[in-house]
């Protein structure tokens, strides 16, 4: 019975994904999902036969680029791989995802699986795990996951479901280094350099952390946030880790040099470098050949320094989330395109915009051009950057309408920084094109 509604399953979610693109309804990354355990409730454990080797992503940032990048590797060297893309990540965005992939007469070789921090345990309840990369640990979303210590506390627990659980862990997040399992592998970044100067603004706020020790972390290295290469008076310090990468800045791209080797992603910013150094490392260990040429054909993923067309017009759109996240991306903002900054307020994006308080949007204050704010909180935004000292701002509350009024109004390239909702918006104006 349980197979014959297994089956049901697959085939309903494939007919609802139809009448879904076919209506423009729904993107479907999460309402597939809901249709399919309402249909088969043990769904999640029955696909564990049909993935060889399942590999997890989780952490605060990171997870859809790292996640994509593993995906992209497996997949060039040949592999069978099941992604979840989009970057659903909940319990429903994962089912969606192996639903509309798995082939019940044949196995795939991996599954590579982003993992909301939240839900995480909640999906190794019934999903096998093989390895879980965790990229990094910052505040997010308050009204859903609290302070740091909580959201540690939801991953651990995920961790601790999995006996042979291979944990891939950032050594310089002092948070995420300390993550307890039996099988641990570390990647860090040694050495930073910047092919041109205006790559390297500095942070005016920087996370603190106390040793277990209770005394304050020291850093010799400090490469934003709370990552570096740290110690402590008591003895504690960052774990040598076992894939390091020196990493050069440019513009449009980076390069980290790994073990002799370079290899160059079509990515901007040093939180990106973070992520690819996490999937070029797991697949090293899983002993991938030819790394640096399956990464030339990478495509960026939805929204994560995406690159799309307004009317012969470059649109570079960038997500932001959180407070560390934005300032990162704030950092690689060009201030000689025309900017528009979308804030909702979606239980996807996190009800609490007070976050915007705490990025850094001084980092446009010296912009000249108009910058354009829209959603469901663009009056919200719109004040964080008159409190920013940026002059010329023009709100636009409808997201599309924004999008049309930049069009008309940019003289050149064009930056989108949306939450993720916005996103999801932004995908269905047809205007935006790859």
């Amino acid at each position: 019975m349980e197979k014959i509604s297994f089956y049901f399953s697959l085939a309903a979610a494939r007919l609802a994904y139809l009448f879904l693109k076919t209506t423009g309804i729904s993107s479907g990354t999460s309402i597939i999902g809901k249709i399919v355990l309402k249909i088969c409730p043990k769904f999640l454990s029955m696909c564990n036969q049909y993935i060889s080797i399942k590999i997890n992503v989780t952490g605060t940032n990171g997870k859809t680029t790292t996640s994509g990048l593993v995906s992209h590797i497996l997949k060039s060297s040949g592999s069978s791989v099941i992604n979840n893309a989009m970057g659903a990540n909940m319990l429903t965005g994962v089912v969606n995802a192996l639903a509309l992939s798995i082939n019940p007469y044949k196995k795939n070789d991996y599954s590579v699986i982003e993992s909301d921090e939240a839900y995480l345990s909640k999906i190794y309840d019934s999903f096998d795990a093989d390895y879980l990369i965790v990229t990094n640990l910052f505040r997010d979303q308050l009204d859903r996951y609290g302070e740091l210590a909580t959201t540690k506390k939801l991953i651990q627990e995920g961790i601790n479901k999995k006996n042979n659980l291979t944990l891939f862990l950032n050594a310089d997040d002092p948070l995420v280094a300390s993550f307890e399992g039996n099988n641990k592998i570390f990647y860090g970044i040694e050495n930073v350099y910047y092919a041109d100067e205006s790559l390297k603004t500095t942070s005016e706020t920087e996370e603190s952390f106390n040793c277990s020790c209770g005394k304050p972390l020291m850093y010799e290295k400090k490469f934003f946030a709370q990552q570096g290469h740290y110690y402590c008076s008591c003895g504690y310090k960052r774990p040598t880790p076992k894939y390091s990468a020196d990493v050069t800045l440019y513009k449009d791209y980076s390069i980290l040099k790994i073990n002799g080797i370079n290899y160059e992603i079509p990515l901007v910013g040093l939180f990106n470098a973070y992520n690819a150094l996490a999937a070029i490392s797991l697949c090293l260990e899983l002993g991938k050949q030819n790394i640096e040429e399956c990464l030339k054909s990478f495509k960026v993923m939805f929204g994560r320094s995406e690159v799309k067309y307004l009317d012969g017009k470059k649109v570079l759109i960038q997500l932001i989330k959180n407070p560390i996240g934005a300032n990162e991306v704030l950092k690689t903002v060009d201030k000689d395109s025309n900017l528009l900054i979308i804030i909702n307020d979606n239980y996807a994006d996190g009800r609490d915009v007070s976050w915007l308080w705490d990025a850094e949007f001084e980092l446009l204050k010296d912009i000249q051009k108009e910058i354009v704010v829209s959603g469901i909180r663009a009056e919200d935004m719109a004040l964080r950057l008159k409190y920013a000292g940026v002059k010329n701002i023009k709100i636009i509350n409808d997201i599309k309408k924004a999008v049309e009024y930049i069009n008309r109004s940019a003289d050149n390239n064009i930056t989108i920084l949306p939450t993720y909702t916005a996103l999801l918006k932004l995908n269905k104006i047809k205007s935006l094109k790859k």
